[in-house]
């Protein structure tokens, strides 16, 4: 089995844990099922690609783990009930969901097709709903807890050129888990989400070729399954309703959508007039452009700034 490996002298973090991994047979997802195995815990592998499911299967169970199969598509509300089903019958108990399958059908929202938009609206934000809605159940009624870990975006946070749908998506999963946490509180669950950064077949475009090169390398997916399967575990199991964003060797905590600024009318209904005189001091308090803004340009780390970094250290070299 690639990726980490189990042996005794390795601390099982998630030993005697049952964690369903959607989009498990390819890139994060993978990576995130071969994390929790090494971890001690049984992974129930959900994938579209049943031959991908099947080979990570083989993978983990090569490797010492127990995992088994569901295939199908996750926005289907009966392969939902599938993965707990499995997960019950197979090894006793669900623990956790990861929510990962995902696609992009990106294209400018003026070219964009109603098929686009609701293909990726499908694949991510009703499988979300679809998986851990079906798992909610399962807990509320088992009495026992569990975790949910989201996959959002910073597409979702802040918005990207070009991808209107998937942006859309994984704002709405925020928005889901958020009030998941809420709500599911009361039974012991706790819902959390993470952004990641990584070269996957998804994202090969913005983050450079898979298959990276010697040493570390700051967007393998590697490096983002530790804190899914963290989340996933006791460890965490005070933490609920946030957002993270994990890239490379940095985990960071998001507050999306924040009041920053405001103003008042010394309670009076605003007219137009005031209006026009006020708000642009919502903008000055907050330190941001009226206009149509690259939010993206924000991040803290970006492939783009990465690169600058490298090909400067390289001709310093």
């Amino acid at each position: 089995m690639s990726g980490p490996e189990r042996s005794a002298g390795t601390p099982m973090g998630l030993l005697d844990k049952v964690v369903a991994i959607t989009g498990a047979g390819h890139g994060l997802g993978r990576r995130e099922a071969l994390e929790v195995a090494a971890l001690g815990g049984s992974v129930v592998v959900a994938e579209f690609d049943a031959d991908a499911g099947a080979a990570v299967v083989k993978e983990i169970e090569a490797g010492g783990g127990r995992a088994v199969l569901v295939a199908g598509d996750v926005a289907d509300t009966a392969v939902a009930d599938a993965i707990v089903a499995a997960a019950v019958d197979t090894f006793g108990r669900l623990d956790a969901v990861v929510n990962n399958a995902g696609f992009l059908r990106d294209r400018t929202f003026v070219k964009m097709t109603a098929d686009e938009w609701d293909d990726v609206i499908r694949v991510h934000l009703r499988g979300h709903y679809a998986v851990a809605h079906a798992a909610c159940v399962y807990w509320r009624d088992a009495g026992t807890g569990g975790r949910l870990v989201g996959t959002s975006s910073t597409a979702g946070l802040l918005g990207n050129f070009g991808q209107a749908n998937y942006g859309a998506a994984k704002a709405g999963i925020v928005a889901m888990s958020s009030i998941i946490a809420q709500e599911m509180a009361r039974y012991g669950v706790v819902s959390n989400v993470v952004c990641p950064a990584a070269r996957t077949r998804m994202t090969a475009g913005a983050y450079g070729e898979i298959g990276g090169g010697d040493g570390w390398d700051f967007w393998s997916p590697d490096n983002v399954a530790p804190m899914v399967a963290f989340l996933c575990s006791d460890a965490a199991g005070a933490i609920s309703g946030k957002v993270f964003g994990v890239q490379g060797d940095v985990v960071e905590l998001y507050e999306p959508f924040t009041s920053v600024a405001f103003i008042r009318n010394d309670e009076r209904r605003w007219t137009q007039d005031e209006l026009a005189a006020g708000v642009p001091d919502l903008f000055a308090q907050a330190g941001r452009d009226p206009g149509a803004e690259n939010m993206m340009a924000r991040l803290r780390f970006s492939m783009t700034d990465r690169s600058k970094r490298a090909g400067g250290a390289a001709a310093r070299g």
